[in-house]
């Protein structure tokens, strides 16, 4: 028996040594029904997607957004699961979705080839990159997305520096909200942001925790129910994470905060939301960590607004 302890413990620290690096290479990838208008393919855009989404969901670095949470969240948007999504569109949604990576395409007959094309495109940084893959008329869809979904994991994989933005630093964003409230006079804020997990309510709320962090730092008085002092603006919101799927030994985890800020007045200052993914070795890290990282993304646009 304790010869199989010893190389489960050695893993285990190689992990948490290794970690960080692991989470540099896993990417959420949101799949957008590719186009297929002519006569000849209709109706093979969708298939393309789904069998993409099988395909890249096996890779080892790719995390796909479920094609059900992808049309829920953008089912009030504008935005469809159509291939019409360009790098204009991408970071938002990137904010809607969590995902850092888009693919979209398009399927269509030239002469005597069946012919896909797909766009992989960064929601942080608009860099897109093409692949494609071609066949004979009669060519099946299956093949040709099997051997397409293979380029673009490796085209993810070998571009993902130039898809992501450089992470930002805990010092660069407290440095950036500071800049912007340009030494305006900080009010008094409350916050109070109920949070749950798999409908469960959390003892200790790490997007509550994070928000009040930053605000602290920022120069904020920070008050609650117990303060002498009453807020000026009162921070109110919402927030959920929930597993999303395994992968090995990581674990993924999906988050999204909506947030209200208010006068005592009764003055709405700002209506804002966030979603956001992580990744880590336990279900318990990669929600907390995912909730932390939609609000420290939410308070960089959302803190100066409560100054106005």
């Amino acid at each position: 028996m304790k010869k199989h302890i010893l190389p489960i413990l050695i893993t285990g620290l190689l992990l948490a040594a290794g970690f960080a690096h692991a989470t540099d290479t896993v990417l959420t990838v949101a799949i957008f029904d590719f186009e297929s208008n002519d006569e000849a393919v209709r109706g093979l855009g969708p298939k393309v997607a789904s069998l993409l989404n099988a395909n890249l969901s096996a890779e080892p670095h790719i995390i796909t957004v479920e094609r059900t949470e992808l049309a829920k969240a953008l089912g009030e948007q504008e935005l469809g699961l159509s291939g019409t999504v360009s790098p204009d569109t991408a970071a938002k949604v990137g904010h809607l979705t969590g995902a850092k990576v888009l693919v979209t395409g398009r399927v269509f007959k030239a002469d005597k080839e069946l012919i896909v094309v797909a766009k992989i495109i960064g929601t942080e940084t608009s860099r897109v990159y093409g692949e494609l893959v071609s066949g004979t008329a009669a060519a099946s869809i299956t093949d040709l997305s099997t051997d397409l979904a293979k380029k673009i994991a490796t085209t993810i994989s070998e571009k993902g520096d130039t898809l992501v933005a450089k992470v930002e630093s805990r010092e660069d964003r407290i440095a950036k909200i500071k800049k912007s409230l340009n030494q305006s006079k900080l009010p008094a804020v409350s916050v109070k942001v109920g949070e749950r997990h798999f409908g469960q309510l959390v003892i200790d709320p790490a997007a509550e925790t994070e928000l009040g962090m930053i605000l602290k730092e920022c120069g904020f008085t920070l008050v609650d129910d117990k303060s002498p002092q009453k807020a000026d603006v009162e921070i109110t919101g919402d927030a959920f994470s929930a597993f999303g799927l395994r992968k090995g030994n990581l674990i993924s985890c999906k988050a999204r905060i909506e947030l209200k800020a208010q006068r005592r007045t009764g003055e709405i200052l700002a209506v804002d939301r966030q979603m956001s993914v992580a990744v880590d070795i336990t279900e318990q890290t990669a929600a907390k960590t995912a909730l932390q990282q939609a609000a420290a993304e939410l308070a960089e646009r959302f803190i100066p607004k409560i100054v106005k």
